[in-house]
């Protein structure tokens, strides 16, 4: 469990209470431009009001610090030349990046944050980038270009190249579920699932007594209700859970399809064949990041990549692939899915 000091003060009010019996509870909200959902067992003697405000209130931490539609948090006065003091959520966010940025080649880059808003899937818009301003971006990504420096007086700042910016979309979701669990577990809850934007994690057993059962849309293009059509279900706990595609975010230029997926090793949308790529991990934040890294790499990349992890039914990898018309599974052993019931 990672700990933050903004969590103390909600963590010490809601502990006072608890007791052995158990309650499941469930309630939602609003973060990141979507909604969270979260169910959980407390002790009895807990109110779910408070629960949820200190929910609410992490939430909101996160936002302040990572979100680059929020016009002041940390991560908007970075990427516009500022030099503030960094809190713990960023630090702990940027190590994380960092390590996964490392594990996967460079295919999971937040410093390519440049490349997204030149093909208009960052915070600016923009439609088929010049190949001289493809490099320029190119010349500003690269995770060992930026570094966190600790001050003499302790505080900690960001160094990066002029010019340079990140983007942690592809990873704050995931994150903010492990921080969201983190609060629960805090609180008293053994037994959780905390979704945000389709990125859960989950632990314990549901209300049901069994592992909690994740629906995996499946990625046809247009389908955008979220639950609409099933692809499989899959059975898990004790992990993070991310699915990640190209199926939602894309725009087509002169009969051409340009995804959100971008690669930081070229600097341009994929044009490979994989449609969605399911992660479970240790937590949200590594399934998210390796998520996006997966569909960068395509198939088989993807598949000897994901055939070097550690495996089993709350650990593991799940692929669609091929051409609409005409897609194909490829999972790795030990996952617990519906379809092979």
């Amino acid at each position: 469990m990672r700990h933050f000091r903004f969590l103390v003060l909600a963590v010490a009010l809601l502990a006072a209470g608890c007791g052995p019996k158990q309650q499941y509870i469930q309630f939602s909200g609003y973060a990141q431009g979507g909604q969270y959902f979260v169910t959980c067992s407390v002790p009895a003697v807990s109110r779910a009001d408070l629960i949820k405000k200190a929910v609410d209130d992490t939430l909101s931490a996160i936002d302040w610090s990572l979100s680059g539609y929020n016009k002041g948090s940390l991560l908007t006065r970075v990427n516009n030349g500022e030099n503030p003091p960094l809190d713990d959520i960023f630090v702990d966010m940027f190590n994380i990046s960092r390590r996964i940025w490392e594990q996967t080649g460079g295919a999971f880059d937040p410093s390519a944050a440049p490349l997204f808003d030149l093909w208009g899937f960052g915070f600016t818009d923009g439609r088929l980038p010049s190949q001289a301003a493809i490099d320029s971006a190119m010349a500003l990504t690269g995770m060992d270009r930026y570094s966190i420096v600790t001050e003499a007086d302790g505080s900690r700042h960001l160094e990066m190249p002029a010019g340079g910016k990140l983007n942690f979309n592809a990873i704050a979701q995931g994150y903010s579920c492990d921080v969201v669990a983190a609060v629960l577990e805090a609180c008293g809850s053994a037994d959780y699932m905390v979704s945000l934007g389709g990125e859960l994690v989950c632990k314990g057993r549901s209300a049901r007594g069994d592992d909690w059962r994740v629906w995996i849309d499946k990625p046809q293009d247009g389908n955008n209700d979220s639950g609409a059509l099933k692809q499989d279900v899959i059975s898990a706990t004790d992990c993070g859970l991310v699915t990640s595609g190209n199926y939602r975010k894309f725009y087509i230029v002169d009969g051409q399809k340009y995804s959100h997926t971008i690669d930081p090793r070229t600097g341009r949308p994929v044009t490979h064949s994989l449609q969605c790529a399911t992660v479970l991990a240790d937590d949200g934040a590594t399934a998210d990041a390796l998520a996006t890294a997966l569909m960068v790499m395509g198939p088989e990349e993807a598949k000897v990549m994901a055939a070097g992890w550690r495996q089993g039914a709350d650990r593991g990898v799940y692929l669609v692939f091929g051409p609409q018309d005409a897609m194909e599974v490829w999972h790795t052993p030990g996952l617990k899915l519906e379809s092979e019931q």
